[in-house]
């Protein structure tokens, strides 16, 4: 049997670590352009848009991460934290580009802000020629990042503390260390936290990565001259020219290097951070810890804030989907029109290949997954979980390049199955990384009591385990399906120009001035995620059982 299953488990890894390892080889191959290394030193702007993508990476992850932790703590003392993440599925199905999109419609000078305090008290009848979209700071970019991180990185803690072994210790040790003088509030950051935030790292890792690498989100909310690197390594690498073409793989390069030294400096400071707070413990004791270090009583209000942005982000793009004549500075349109969304209805075969996209590459990712759950050894899991990351933490613009390389290899450039398998790629880490916490912390006393009376293996995969994990195992299918509606540069780049999805359609019409049928494909790609979210919900509800009558 166990000769099976790790025939089985290598089966896996030829068909998922093979390709990831090929894919991250050819693009990291892409680099060896020593021409075009000093062809991109010698151009002007691409220290500035370094400088840019430093900065919105680093403080949008930073801010996230605070942020995260903060209202961790809060829910966790108060033990609400099942009230604290119900709203997450909505946030989580927000895609980044639909997020940014809405995030202009209300910031933008003739957007709904300024609109609501125009002209009574700004006295302004037209709109100002101001950067609050799109500013040369990149301030947009960060708190648009930051709002769709923290749901994210909520969520990724969460699967850890439903974990019923898991949440049981720390539910004990922070009990623990309440009875040695600790506050509920010092006794999380002090006990529980350090061994949470141990278990985000790869989570981390992938906002950090996406921070410093985003493209769809810097085209339509980012700075635009500069713009930040990964925008500016994009347009190169749409470039007919080949040697343009090579200096947008070298940015690429550049990108990853940054990731790579933030992602050290990071763990250096955790580390650094750890090691301080156990010196302070062990030196002043617990009386002499810093009140700073207790979370402010403003908290939920921050998370009424951010769920309030979601919902003014929605209402902007449902509104403007519908939106006719609107002057300004009037709050709602004169108008109201089904123009727009007539037309998304005449191009189904949009609609139709997302939805294909998202339910194959989903299906094919969570059986993979479970798949490699159950077969693989642990020690395997652990030793190749850097490899089956690959998506998450190589910039996004170098990674499709090795796409793209590997597609022309196995002639599937601009064929359906191709831009399946691309994206199949994208969602499996995300769909792995939301279904290990359930997956791998589940009792194995049921195993044991299927043995014991006379079962098989695959009744206690269909009869016991699975049903007990179906909430899981449908959440994590809507991450790979959501992830999948948000892929934009491995449609465009793999799809060569013959598929478009309804995320490609969002983030190309931002650029126009159309913005009825730009909030309509927004919400669009918003609707499709959520309807995936409420499903899984559904699905995952515990049965109910009558009680039998006599």
């Amino acid at each position: 049997m166990t000769a099976i299953r790790l025939f089985w488990a290598t089966t896996l890894l030829l068909l998922a670590g093979g390709p990831l390892l090929t894919t991250a080889a050819l693009a990291l191959g892409a680099l060896l352009d020593a021409t075009a290394w000093r062809a991109l030193w010698h151009e002007p702007p691409w220290l500035s848009a370094l400088g840019l993508t430093l900065w919105t990476g680093l403080a949008s992850t930073a801010l996230a991460w605070w942020l995260s932790a903060a209202l961790l703590a809060q829910g966790f003392v108060r033990q609400s934290l099942g009230r604290l993440l119900r709203g997450l599925p909505v946030m989580l199905a927000t895609p980044h580009a639909a997020f940014a999109i809405g995030l202009v419609f209300l910031l933008a000078p003739s957007g709904w802000l300024l609109r609501a305090l125009s002209p009574w008290l700004t006295a302004f009848e037209f709109p100002p020629p101001w950067a609050t979209t799109q500013d040369p700071w990149g301030l947009g970019l960060i708190a648009a990042l930051t709002a769709k991180e923290v749901p994210f990185l909520l969520w990724t803690a969460a699967t850890q503390l439903q974990r019923d072994d898991l949440r049981q210790r720390w539910r004990s040790e922070h009990a623990l260390a309440q009875t040695l003088g600790y506050s509920p509030q010092r006794a999380f950051w002090r006990v529980v936290w350090p061994q949470l935030s141990a278990r985000l790292w790869w989570p981390l890792l992938a906002v950090l990565a996406y921070g410093l690498t985003v493209v769809d989100m810097a085209l339509v909310i980012g700075p635009a001259s500069p713009p930040t690197l990964a925008v500016l390594a994009w347009q190169w690498l749409q470039d007919a020219d080949l040697a343009v073409n090579a200096q947008g793989a070298a940015a690429g390069g550049v990108l990853t290097l940054a990731l790579l030294g933030a992602a050290l400096l990071w763990r250096g400071f955790q580390r650094l951070h750890r090691r301080g707070g156990r010196r302070l413990n062990g030196q002043r004791g617990v009386a002499s810890m810093p009140a700073s270090a207790q979370p402010s009583a403003g908290l939920p209000a921050s998370y009424l804030l951010l769920a309030g942005l979601y919902g003014a982000v929605l209402l902007a793009l449902a509104v403007g989907s519908v939106a006719g004549v609107w002057p300004f500075p009037s709050v709602w349109p004169e108008t109201v029109t089904w123009q727009a969304w007539h037309r998304v209805w005449d191009s189904r075969s949009t609609v139709g290949t997302t939805l294909g996209l998202a339910l194959a590459s989903a299906a094919l990712a969570l059986a993979w997954s479970v798949a490699w759950l159950e077969l693989a050894p642990r020690r395997w899991d652990t030793a190749l979980r850097p490899v089956l990351y690959l998506p998450l933490v190589l910039p996004a613009v170098l990674w499709v390049v090795g796409l793209y390389s590997l597609a022309l290899q196995w002639r599937l450039e601009g064929q359906w199955l191709g831009l399946l398998l691309a994206h199949t790629y994208m969602v499996l880490p995300y769909v792995l990384l939301a279904l290990s916490p359930a997956y791998l912390g589940f009792d194995a006393r049921y195993a044991q009591l299927n043995a014991s009376l006379g079962h098989g293996p695959w009744h206690f995969l269909w009869r016991i385990k699975w049903p007990l994990l179906r909430r899981a195992l449908a959440a994590s299918a809507a991450v790979g399906f959501a992830v999948s509606v948000a892929q934009y540069l491995p449609t465009l780049y793999i799809g060569a120009g013959r598929f478009s999805s309804v995320t490609t359609e969002a983030v190309n019409l931002a650029a126009g001035g159309q913005r009825s049928l730009t909030s309509a494909y927004a919400g669009l790609q918003f609707l499709l995620p959520v309807l995936a979210f409420a499903l899984a919900a559904w699905l995952g509800t515990p049965r109910r059982f009558k009680p039998a009558h006599p």
